[in-house]
């Protein structure tokens, strides 16, 4: 069977997108951010992975309001960097692995859940900036990416309880898969932040840093907060750190938090990220 070697939690703010396109990695305002990210691109480097589970939600890029499924995945050969308005960025294409894509996807409607599958599509920066802050700017991705989005966008959005279902099937697909791929799980998304209405600008430190011990640790309180708690605790788009609970829930009970990393501010956003390996 496929095996999980870990998991990854981490923000996908654009701008740090835009940073990187700039070269503003070793700016003052910047250095600090992508610093506490070089523990977990050592960490990739030296485990190999051969594919990449990407948990994102789009930003009316791929999907508008007039048509947002509340949780699709793709088959697809190959993901596009989409053009979000200021030209395509310079970065490879993502090459899919379609044949176990399909595998969870059959997984999945087994478990009753009815995803949209999408077998074209392109990906913006709620995939591309996690994949660059992993894996650096390679002329080919190591690895083949399976993409999930999850609407986090236009309410009503999925409970915390059934992105952790979602995640315990993932983590039942890949047992059950004959392959002997090596798998990393990336939940995006967050931390907190707010972009509009009375509270924007909003940050909540601490709420975020112990979000970084907690989905580690005690994962069960965030699995039963409701949404309205998620956009209370973490402002309307920090509610996006539901996505991390799909990674943490395909991971053992217990794990151990190799690596942890905070930022605030990073534009207008908490930001950050933890690296999970499974406990025995």
């Amino acid at each position: 069977m496929a095996e999980i070697i870990g998991g990854i939690g981490t923000s996908h703010v654009p701008s740090i997108g835009v940073a990187l396109d700039r070269g503003l990695t070793e700016t003052p305002d910047w250095k600090p951010f992508f610093d506490g990210y070089e523990a977990a691109k050592e960490w990739m480097r030296e485990a190999k992975p051969d594919v990449a589970v990407v948990i994102f939600n789009d930003h009316g890029n791929s999907f508008f309001l007039d048509r947002v499924p509340t949780f699709a995945v793709g088959v697809a050969e190959t993901y596009k960097p989409v053009d979000e308005g200021w030209g395509r960025r310079d970065i490879p294409d993502f090459e899919g692995a379609v044949d176990f894509s399909w595998h969870f996807v059959d997984k999945l409607v087994e478990r009753h859940f009815d995803p949209l599958v999408c077998r074209e599509i392109d990906v913006d920066h709620g995939l591309q900036v996690p994949m660059e802050l992993m894996f650096g700017r390679p002329e080919k991705w190591p690895v083949k990416i399976v993409p999930i989005w999850v609407n986090t966008v236009q309410y009503p959005i999925p409970t915390p309880q059934r992105c952790w279902e979602m995640g315990q099937v993932l983590r039942e697909a890949i047992e059950s898969w004959p392959g002997d791929e090596r798998v990393v799980i990336l939940g995006t998304g967050g931390l907190s932040h707010q972009l509009q209405g009375t509270r924007a600008g909003f940050i909540n430190r601490e709420a975020d840093l112990a979000w970084l011990d907690g989905i580690a640790n005690d994962p069960e309180t965030y699995r039963n907060m409701t949404r309205e708690d998620y956009v209370e605790q973490f402002g309307s788009e920090g509610a996006e750190l539901i996505m991390w609970l799909v990674m943490r829930a395909a991971m053992n009970p217990h794990v151990n938090l190799l690596h942890k990393h905070y930022y605030a501010p990073a534009s207008m956003t908490g930001a950050g990220m933890v690296l999970l390996e499974n406990a025995a």
